[in-house]
C-alpha cells in the first residue's frame, strides 16, 4: 500500500482562457474542478497507473467536503482529518492561443494544535499498513514548518519508503528528518543549497549537497529529465534521465506529480532504479496532454516511455 499525505489539501480549478489578457474580462472556454494539492495530485496518477493507494492529510469546510465527494467519485480511497477551517481553492487559467499558464494558490486553513496531532496519529495508524508514505505539497498556515521532519522521525520506527516533495523551509527541515528519496524541482533544489545552477555538473553536485543535508537519495526534477542520486548499499549513484519536450503542451499544472507517481510506482513494483526514472518521466509528460493535475492515459505513458533514455553519470565526466 502506498500513502500520499497532503497537509494542505485544495480545490483546484483549471480554467482554458483563450487570448487571456491581465485586466481584461474573459470567459472561459473550459473549465475542470478536481481535488489537489501534491499528495492528491500523485495519489490521482498512482490510481490510474494501478497502484494501490490511500490518501491523508486535512480537509475542513464546503471545499473539504468537496475534495472528499470528488475522490469518492474518482475512486481513490481517503481518510483525512477534519479541521475546523475552511480548505483552500487554487485556480490555474491555461491561455491555449500563447501557451501561458498564471496560478492563483491560496495559503490555506489555520490548523490548531489538536487538529495537527490527530493527523500526526493518523500517519502513524496508516503507516502500520503501508510500503511507501509520501509526504507532499505546502503547509497550512500555524503549522510548524518542521512538520514534516517531525513525521519522518516517527516513520523511522516502521518499514515504510518515506518519499518528501516539497519546498521552503518545510523542505529544507524535512531533509534533516532523513527521508529515503526527496524530489525537488530545480528551482526548490537550488533554493535549497542556496545558489543557482548554470549546467549539469551544478546539478550533479546539488544532489551531493542535499544527500549531505539528511536525504538518503535525491531526484532533481527538470523540464527535459531529472538528474538522480540513488543510495545502494553503502554508497550512490548517479542518473541522467531526458525525454524529448513535446511540440504540443495542453498544461504543466502536476507533472512533477505525475513524474513522482510514476517513479514510486515502478520502484513499488520493485523494477530497476534507471527504469523507475523513465518511467516517470513518461508520466510526467502524459501529464502534459491533459487538462488536470495527476491526470494521465496510460497508453500514452507506454509510448512517451519509449522516448526516455537514462545515462549512469561518472561525476567527473558531467558538463
Amino acid at each position: 500500500m502506498i500513502i500520499t499525505v497532503t497537509p494542505n489539501a485544495a480545490i483546484d480549478k483549471t480554467l482554458t482562457v483563450p487570448n487571456f489578457q491581465v485586466g481584461f474580462r474573459h470567459r472561459a472556454s473550459e473549465s475542470l474542478t478536481l481535488p489537489g494539492g501534491k499528495g492528491i495530485n500523485i495519489a490521482r496518477a498512482l490510481k490510474t497507473l494501478g497502484q494501490p493507494v490511500i490518501v491523508s492529510g486535512l480537509v475542513g469546510g464546503r471545499a473539504g467536503q468537496q475534495i472528499i465527494e470528488g475522490l469518492g467519485h474518482e475512486n481513490i480511497l481517503n481518510d483525512f482529518v477534519r479541521i475546523a477551517g475552511e480548505s483552500r481553492t487554487s485556480t490555474a487559467v491555461i491561455d491555449p492561443t500563447g501557451t501561458s499558464q498564471t496560478e492563483v494558490i491560496e495559503y490555506g486553513p489555520v490548523v490548531t494544535s489538536q487538529e495537527l496531532e490527530a493527523l500526526l496519529e493518523k500517519i502513524d495508524y496508516l503507516a502500520k499498513g503501508a510500503n511507501y508514505v509520501v509526504l507532499a505539497g505546502s503547509l497550512p498556515r500555524r503549522v510548524p514548518e518542521d512538520f514534516y521532519a517531525q513525521v519522518l522521525q516517527r516513520l523511522r520506527r516502521t518499514h515504510c519508503v518515506a518519499v518528501l516533495d516539497s519546498a521552503g523551509e518545510p523542505l529544507r527541515l524535512g531533509v534533516r528528518g532523513h527521508p529515503h528519496v526527496v524530489t525537488p524541482n530545480v528551482r526548490e533544489a537550488e533554493d535549497l543549497v542556496g545558489h543557482e545552477f548554470h549546467d549539469l555538473q551544478d546539478i550533479v553536485d546539488a544532489t551531493e549537497i542535499i544527500r549531505e543535508m539528511g536525504a538518503q537519495s535525491v531526484i532533481i526534477k527538470m523540464p527535459d529529465g531529472c538528474v538522480a542520486r540513488i543510495k545502494q548499499g553503502r554508497h550512490s549513484r548517479v542518473y541522467h534521465a531526458t525525454i524529448p519536450l513535446l511540440e504540443n503542451i495542453l498544461q504543466t499544472v502536476g507533472s512533477g506529480d505525475a513524474f513522482v507517481a510514476g517513479f514510486i510506482s515502478w520502484r513499488f513494483d520493485k523494477k530497476d532504479v534507471s527504469e523507475c526514472l523513465r518511467y516517470g518521466l513518461a508520466c510526467g509528460a502524459a501529464n502534459t496532454q491533459l487538462y488536470g493535475a495527476g491526470v494521465l492515459d496510460p497508453a500514452e505513458v507506454d509510448r512517451l516511455f519509449g522516448t526516455t533514455f537514462v545515462t549512469e553519470v561518472k561525476e567527473s565526466d558531467a558538463v
